[in-house]
C-alpha cells in the first residue's frame, strides 16, 4: 500500500460503519418477527402457529445467506472486494426499506406474508456476500500484528447493528400500542434509506485490498475460487464452521428467541428487555474490540475458548434467571450472553478464519464458511429453541441442554484447527492430505512485510 493510500485504522472503520449498517438491516427483522410480525403478517393463525411462522421467516434469511455469499464470493475473489461490499449494500437497504412500506394481512391477505418473504430473502442475500468482503477490509489493510484487533472492527458490525435496531424498537415501542402496530415499527425499518446512504459514501472512499492487489499483479487471481476451496481445504472449511456454532447460536438465542419467550411467555416488559439487549450490545463491542487485540497477544485459538466456556457456564443460569421473570435476573442474563459471551468468541474470529485460507479464495472461504454454517447455528436456533421450549412444558432447560451441546461442539472443532496468529497472508497454505509444508506465492518473499518475517520464522 502506496503512503497516500488510508490507515488501517481508517479501513476498519469503514468497516464497521459498513457492517453495522447492514446488519442492523437484517436485525430488524429478528426483533420485527419478536414483537410485531405474528400479529400483522400471520394474525390468521393461532398464538403459537403465528410465532412459528415468523420466527420461519426470519429462518429463510439464513437460508438466503449462503447463496448470497457463494455469488458475491465469486467476484470479490474475482474482481476485488470494495466493488462487492457497494452492491451489497444497496441490495439490503432496499429490502429492508420495502419491508417497511408493507401492507399487513388485513389489506392485503396471503399475498402480504409471501411478500414479507421474498423481501426476507432479499436481505439475506445482501447480508450473505456482505459478511466476507467487510472482514478482508480490515483484515488484509491490517499490519500483521494487529490484525485481530482491526479485524474485530468488522465484527463490531453485529452487536452495533443490534444496539441500533433494538435502540430504534425501544423508541418505537414508547409509542400507544395500536401506533406502534400500524406505523412506529415501520419507522425504524425506513431509516435505513438514510443509513444506506451514509454507508455507501463511507465505503466508495476505500481502496482495494493490498493483498488481493497482489493477488491481481501476479496474474493468479482464482478462475473458480469455490472449487479451489473445496479441492484445497475441504476439512479446514469444515471446522471452521464448527467454531462458528457457538457464535451464532449465542446471538441469536438471546437477540431473537429469548426476546419473545421473556415478553410473552414470561411477561417481561418489553422495554426492560430491549434496554437489556442494548446494554448487551454495547458491551458486545467493547469486548469484540477487546478480545481481538488480546488474540494479537495470546493468540486466537485461547481467547476463543474463554468465550466459549463463559457460554457453557452461563448456559443453565440464564435459563434460570430468564424463567424468574425479576427484572434485574433477566437483565443480567441478556448482557451476559450478549456481551460476555458473545464478545469474548466473536472478536479473535475475523483474523482467525481469515488466515486460515488462501488469498485467492479467501473471501469466497470466509462466506461459506459463515453462511452455510449460519443456517443451523444461526437462522434456525429460534425455530429449534421453540420446538424444545414446547417439549419442555414451556421451560427452558431443554434449550440451555442444547446450549451446552452447540459450546462442546465449537470447542471441539477450534481444538482441532492450528493457531494461526502471525501467519502469513502471502503464503498458501498446503492442499490438505499432501503432507507438505505450506508453499510461498512466486513473490511471497519478496511481498511479505518486515512485520511478517519474523513472524513466519517463529510459527
Amino acid at each position: 500500500m502506496s503512503a497516500a493510500g488510508p490507515s488501517p485504522r481508517r479501513v476498519a472503520l469503514a468497516a464497521a460503519v459498513g457492517a453495522t449498517i447492514e446488519w442492523y438491516d437484517f436485525f430488524l427483522y429478528g426483533t420485527a418477527a419478536g414483537l410485531v410480525f405474528d400479529k400483522l403478517y400471520f394474525n390468521g393463525l393461532s398464538g403459537t402457529a403465528a410465532t412459528f411462522a415468523a420466527f420461519g421467516t426470519f429462518a429463510v434469511g439464513f437460508l438466503a445467506r449462503p447463496v448470497g455469499g457463494l455469488i458475491f464470493g465469486h467476484f470479490g475473489d474475482r474482481i476485488g472486494r470494495k466493488a462487492m461490499l457497494i452492491w451489497t449494500l444497496g441490495i439490503m437497504g432496499a429490502g429492508t426499506a420495502l419491508i417497511g412500506l408493507l401492507p399487513s394481512y388485513d389489506s392485503i391477505g396471503v399475498l402480504a406474508p409471501v411478500l414479507l418473504v421474498v423481501l426476507r430473502i432479499l436481505q439475506g442475500i445482501g447480508v450473505g456476500g456482505e459478511y466476507g468482503g467487510a472482514v478482508l477490509l480490515a483484515v488484509e489493510f491490517a499490519p500483521p500484528e494487529r490484525r485481530g484487533f482491526f479485524g474485530s472492527f468488522a465484527h463490531i458490525g453485529v452487536p452495533g447493528g443490534l444496539f441500533l435496531a433494538s435502540g430504534a424498537f425501544a423508541l418505537a415501542s414508547r409509542l400507544p400500542e395500536d401506533q406502534f402496530l400500524a406505523w412506529g415499527w415501520r419507522a425504524c425499518f425506513l431509516l435505513s434509506i438514510v443509513l444506506l446512504a451514509i454507508g455507501a459514501w463511507i465505503r466508495l472512499s476505500v481502496m482495494e485490498t493490498p493483498a488481493f492487489r497482489e493477488v491481481q499483479q501476479r496474474k493468479e487471481v482464482s478462475a473458480m475460487p469455490v472449487r479451489e476451496l473445496f479441492r484445497n481445504q475441504p476439512r479446514t472449511l469444515l471446522l471452521g464452521m464448527g467454531t462458528r456454532f457457538i457464535e451464532g447460536f449465542t446471538f441469536n438465542l438471546y437477540s431473537v428467541f429469548l426476546l419473545a419467550y421473556a415478553v410473552n411467555t414470561v411477561g417481561v416488559a418489553k422495554s426492560l428487555v430491549l434496554n437489556a439487549i442494548m446494554v448487551g450490545a454495547v458491551l458486545g463491542v467493547v469486548l469484540t474490540l477487546l478480545s481481538g487485540a488480546l488474540s494479537d497477544r495470546f493468540g486466537r485459538k485461547p481467547v476463543y475458548r474463554v468465550g466459549a466456556l463463559l457460554g457453557l457456564a452461563l448456559a443453565f443460569p440464564v435459563a434460570a434467571a430468564v424463567q424468574s421473570g425479576g427484572g434485574l435476573a433477566v437483565s443480567a442474563a441478556f448482557i451476559g450472553g450478549l456481551g460476555l459471551v458473545y464478545g469474548t468468541v466473536y472478536g479473535p474470529l475475523a483474523a482467525f478464519w481469515s488466515e486460515l485460507f488462501d488469498t485467492r479464495y479467501r473471501y469466497s472461504a470466509l462466506s461459506a464458511l459463515y453462511q452455510l454454517s449460519g443456517v443451523v447455528a444461526s437462522g434456525l436456533t429460534p425455530l429449534i429453541a421453540a420446538w424444545l421450549v414446547t417439549l419442555g412444558s414451556d421451560s427452558l432447560w431443554l434449550v440451555a441442554s442444547y446450549n451446552v451441546a452447540i459450546a462442546v461442539l465449537s470447542l471441539t472443532c477450534m481444538a482441532l484447527l492450528p493457531e494461526t496468529r502471525g501467519r502469513d497472508l502471502t503464503v498458501s497454505p498446503a492442499p490438505e492430505g499432501s503432507g507438505s509444508r505450506p508453499a510461498a506465492g512466486r513473490h511471497a518473499a519478496a511481498a511479505a512485510t518486515p512485520a511478517e518475517r519474523p513472524a513466519v520464522r517463529a510459527r
